[in-house]
């Protein structure tokens, strides 16, 4: 058998076997409960599993070692101490609430606690966001398809248009399958396809390092020979990446000039313990899409367990993925001198270099198993997007806007549809962001789309927050205002609206608006801080339409 069908027969047994797991789990689901939470019976360690799933996604096993190329370091790393401090203060407040009060969707324990017009717009924002986070992400993972194209046509590069209808093609068949198990089998099926997920995913992994080390000559010891800039192989750091000027120390002083400078840096040890923390706790904590997850547990305590677990879980693959990149900056900086690899701006592609390394230089059968970690991660991340999004608006929206029959049967079936609705939607998402990039590949659509929740989970996590912490503060009206404020707020710290308007004119020099020289301009870590800041500062000057706690205590 020649290497390609190695490869398309793991490829074929992986398929086969999630479309299994979906047609098993079809009979299983009895009623409402059963389809979005698993009947509330999933044992703890595949809970782990899914949510270890739900997190890493094509972009982070392309991005991550992308990130590692490019810095040769694991400051990126520094992130995991907010993530499992965070961890812990979801699973003693967030989770206890949300089983004390048996919901759902999470955004029902908003209205027991503040009324209807609160759980909709929380429900509004996680719908939209989580649709364009989790449609734009299915581009990703075409990025293989170029590559293949590339190396196996050398000379001939596909146009803007036969990329998109490559690209768009590939994103139409994955989400079409996804789509097929998630809506028959329900959360049982994508948990359980998640748990094969996350092993193939370590797997492949796992290969990707072992089989860098081997042909490295000396293997990490021979890396580490070739690592000697002060910035290669660090894991901490306190500053900004760019210090204040003299001239700015002089304006507004030596103290606001180091903030600045911190705010404006992605990776360092203060967006490790405030930045990341903050992420965290929106992501984990009031995303429906990750907290379901979490739900289908038998009790608080399992689902906790799984919840810090997965932290501790996550640790290992941030520093096999980031290893991957530092590998790959030894391999073709000093290794292997190849004139094919993808470039851009004068440089090599980062996003480009493992997909590279994994169809240029990876044996038959072992490359299958990589491009089958790819869809693992793409199909386990977009399959609890699809089961999430479904739950939510059936629950949120239309069990309580239109006349819905009460048998269990009924109900089930419009979760299906919803789910096969969302599924149109992604693509769509999905499709608008393969041709946006096909036309216009400097654009920076990607890392809009993608960092989308940093700019509207902080006014989630705000809200929460008021409603866990305090008894008589936060009403309708002032939640709204709150959410809109802290969305607002964001969107100008983080130059967004210019952002936005550079990608629209293609012109990244010309800007609606130009902030104050003292003003920072947020990295992607510090958005949900700044936004939930924001929207509790609001919500607490308005006093509550309702006397009784929602809280668990």
């Amino acid at each position: 058998m020649s290497a390609l069908g190695f490869d398309l027969v793991i490829i074929g047994i992986y398929f086969a076997i999630i479309i299994g797991i979906g047609v098993y789990f079809s009979r299983r689901n009895k009623d409402v409960s059963e389809f979005a939470l698993g009947g509330r019976s999933i044992p703890w360690w595949a809970v782990l599993a899914s949510i270890l799933a739900s997190e890493i996604s094509a972009g982070t096993f392309f991005g991550s070692p992308g990130e590692g190329f490019e810095s040769r370091n694991y400051l990126y790393a520094q992130l995991m101490i907010g993530y499992l401090l965070a961890r812990l203060v979801v699973s003693g407040l967030f989770i206890p609430a949300f089983y004390k009060h048996n919901v759902v969707s999470i955004y029902e324990f908003l209205e027991i606690r503040f009324g209807p017009k609160t759980r909709s717009m929380a429900s509004v924002i996680f719908l939209i966001t989580r649709s364009l986070a989790s449609g734009s992400r299915l581009w990703v993972p075409t990025l293989l398809l170029i590559v293949m194209w590339n190396r196996l046509h050398p000379g001939q590069p596909l146009d803007s248009w036969e990329q998109f209808w490559l690209t768009g093609g590939a994103l139409l068949v994955i989400t079409l399958m996804t789509a097929a198990y998630t809506a028959v089998g329900g959360i049982k099926a994508v948990i359980w396809t998640d748990v094969l997920q996350i092993a193939v995913l370590f797997g492949a992994l796992g290969f990707s390092v072992w089989y860098l080390l081997g042909h490295i000559p000396g293997g990490w010891e021979g890396a580490k020979s070739y690592l000697g800039k002060p910035t290669d192989l660090i894991f901490w750091k306190v500053r900004g990446d760019v210090p204040p000027t003299p001239e700015f120390v002089a304006k507004y002083g030596v103290v606001w000039g180091e903030v600045k400078s911190v705010l404006q840096s992605s990776y360092n040890i203060w967006a490790a313990f405030l930045g990341s923390l903050f992420v965290t706790l929106a992501t984990h904590g009031t995303d429906q899409d990750m907290v379901q997850r979490m739900l289908t547990a038998k009790n608080k305590r399992q689902s906790a367990v799984a919840t810090i677990l997965s932290g501790i879980a996550d640790i290992p693959v941030t520093y096999a993925v980031l290893t991957i990149g530092i590998l790959l900056s030894v391999y073709y900086g000093h290794i292997a001198n190849d004139p094919n690899l993808p470039m851009a701006g004068g440089k090599p592609d980062s996003s480009m270099i493992f997909p590279y390394f994994v169809v240029d230089v990876m044996p038959g059968g072992l490359r299958g198993l990589v491009i089958a970690g790819v869809l693992a991660t793409t199909m386990g991340s977009l399959g609890t997007a699809m089961n999430s999004l479904a739950t939510s608006y059936s629950r949120d929206f239309h069990f309580r806007w239109f006349k819905t029959p009460e048998d269990d049967n009924a109900r089930v079936r419009i979760i299906k549809l919803s789910t096969v609705g969302f599924a149109l939607i992604l693509i769509l998402v999905g499709l608008a962001t393969a041709f946006v990039k096909a036309h216009n590949p400097s654009l920076s659509i990607i890392p809009i789309i993608l960092g989308s929740f940093g700019y509207t989970y902080g006014a989630l996590l705000g809200v929460f927050i008021v409603a866990l912490f305090t008894k008589n503060r936060g009403s309708e009206i002032g939640n709204l205002i709150a959410m809109t404020a802290g969305i607002v707020v964001v969107a100008v710290l983080s130059d967004l609206p210019n952002d936005v308007w550079s990608m629209f004119t293609g012109d990244p020099n010309i800007d609606l608006y130009q902030n104050p020289e003292w003003m920072p301009v947020l990295k992607f870590t510090w958005r949900i801080l700044a936004g939930t800041l924001v929207t509790v500062a609001v919500a607490l000057c308005f006093k509550s339409d309702r006397t009784r706690s929602a809280t668990a205590r």
